[in-house]
């Protein structure tokens, strides 16, 4: 009997290995036929704050890699100038403003007495109703797991295992840990009240570790674990938001860079580069495990360059502001086999995409009612098509500390940037293919485009339900 069954195995292996074709890889593999997804997002990454994106001061060559072998998104948007309104039009494949979540969670930023408008409305969880991507691809045998900031809800009913992850590795409330070093816990003060908020370690760990590294860690510990199944794989790290936290001897060796030459303070230069490593061992992971071919990879960052951080330069201002410096970002998706190797796009695209593109690209169904604001770009990576979209939107109702921040609404349309300051009613209007750091204000010069745009942004607030300022009848100062 148990010859019988040896020899049953080994027809069956002969079998398998005769239905392969010649140079096939490994059967791990082979044990499945669809498409795996890791989507890396980074907290606060500027848009050149990489090599293969100009940088000469950051050292990243391992998504410099990553940018060689797919495609590099110039013109790059996140839904939000702040983090957590991005996150959910990542997770929901909707706008921001046809949420309600178009502020960071919690904000604690509006003056009762010192801010002239009230801020628009906004819930302070990603609602449990939204069919997430996760649960989307939950729902069509993937294995699914989130790691590092989560930012999108509250303990108990609104984390990531509640919105269509099997496994959560850190993902928490708060936007920042207390520490990047273990045990990564710390305090924060809340600016409208100045208390203080107890933040614990996301994760575990031991003495010495570092936070980036042990969501690198866990991360190739769920590919390893999953390789034989098709995953779904977040990677969200927390770095580089603040603290500024980098390794001690990596901050050395940026110190060692003349300052007219470095980009950011050198805690930050050895963040970026401990995020590089951290992607270099999940793509090293994919590689070993022969599935990087079977693996569709997105990176991309949740809003602009901190402007105690880094240098956004060409572009205007920072994290915070609706002047591009805030919202372009890097994009990089590499789709083995599908998209050629170091192509550049130059279409404007935002966080809305990925959903309908995960789902095209994984050989799922659209759920055009679910990621009603997102395009697939499986055209532009395939080189088999284009974008069909007019515009693009912003929808910001809320006040911040970041500089050059004020509550705005703004549209892209082509090149033509508008963007409407809700206080004043100011317009502004910039031509960005000629005028990519928004240096002179074109309104005054071309009325008929200022009112075209105008109307398209008034026409999708009311679309989308955007939720407006309203005068603040406690405000205490000049209302000129």
């Amino acid at each position: 009997m148990q010859l019988t069954k040896n020899l049953n195995r080994t027809y069956l292996l002969l079998a398998t290995c005769l239905l392969l074709p010649c140079g096939s890889p490994p059967l791990i593999a082979a044990q499945h036929d669809k498409t795996n997804v890791v989507l890396i997002l980074i907290d606060d990454l500027g848009w050149k704050d990489l090599g293969c994106y100009g940088s000469t001061y950051y050292q990243t060559p391992h998504i410099d890699r990553l940018a060689s072998g797919g495609m590099r998104f110039t013109d790059a948007y996140a839904a939000c100038n702040v983090c957590s309104p991005t996150r959910a039009a990542i997770m929901t494949g909707k706008y921001p403003a046809r949420l309600l979540l178009t502020q960071w969670l919690p904000s604690g930023r509006w003056s009762p007495g010192k801010h002239k408008m009230r801020e628009g409305r906004y819930v302070s969880n990603l609602p449990l109703e939204e069919v997430t991507i996760a649960e989307a691809l939950r729902e069509a045998g993937y294995q699914t797991a989130f790691m590092g900031k989560w930012h999108l809800g509250t303990e108990t009913y609104y984390y990531p295992e509640h919105q269509g992850f099997d496994l959560n590795v850190g993902g928490r409330d708060f936007g920042a840990p207390g520490s990047y070093f273990y045990p990564f816990a710390g305090t924060w003060k809340i600016p409208t009240t100045g208390k203080i908020q107890q933040k614990p370690g996301p994760v575990g760990g031991k003495p010495g570790d570092y936070l980036v590294d042990r969501l690198a860690e866990e991360a190739e510990l769920f590919i390893r674990r999953s390789a034989d199944k098709p995953f779904f794989l977040m990677l969200s790290h927390y770095a580089v938001h603040a603290p500024l936290q980098g390794k001690p001897d990596k901050i050395k060796l940026y110190q060692q860079v003349a300052k007219d030459r470095q980009q950011g303070p050198p805690a930050y230069a050895a963040m970026v580069e401990s995020v590089d490593e951290s992607v270099g061992r999940v793509m090293q992971t994919l590689r070993e495990l022969k599935i990087d071919q079977q693996t569709l990879v997105i990176f991309t960052s949740d809003n602009g360059g901190f402007a105690k951080a880094t240098s956004n330069s060409p572009l205007r201002a920072n994290k915070g502001s609706n002047y591009e410096g805030g919202l372009r970002v890097p994009l990089i998706i590499k789709w083995p086999e599908n998209t050629k190797p170091d192509s550049v796009s130059d279409q404007p695209v935002i966080s809305t995409d990925f959903y309908p593109t995960i789902l095209a690209a994984t050989g799922q169904p659209a759920r055009p009612h679910q990621h009603i604001d997102g395009k697939n770009l499986v055209p532009l990576l395939t080189g088999k098509g284009s974008l069909q979209r007019d515009a693009i939107y912003w929808h910001y109702p809320h006040y911040n500390q970041h500089p050059h921040s004020f509550p705005s609404g703004v549209v892209r349309a082509g090149n033509w940037k508008l963007i409407e300051a809700f206080e004043t009613g100011k317009l502004a209007l910039y031509d960005l293919a000629n005028d990519l750091g928004e240096t002179t204000d074109l309104a005054s010069e071309n009325p008929a485009h200022v009112k075209k745009l105008q109307a398209l942004l008034k026409t999708w607030q009311q679309e989308v339900g955007a939720d407006p300022m309203r005068p603040n009848p406690q405000f205490t100062g000049d209302r000129r």
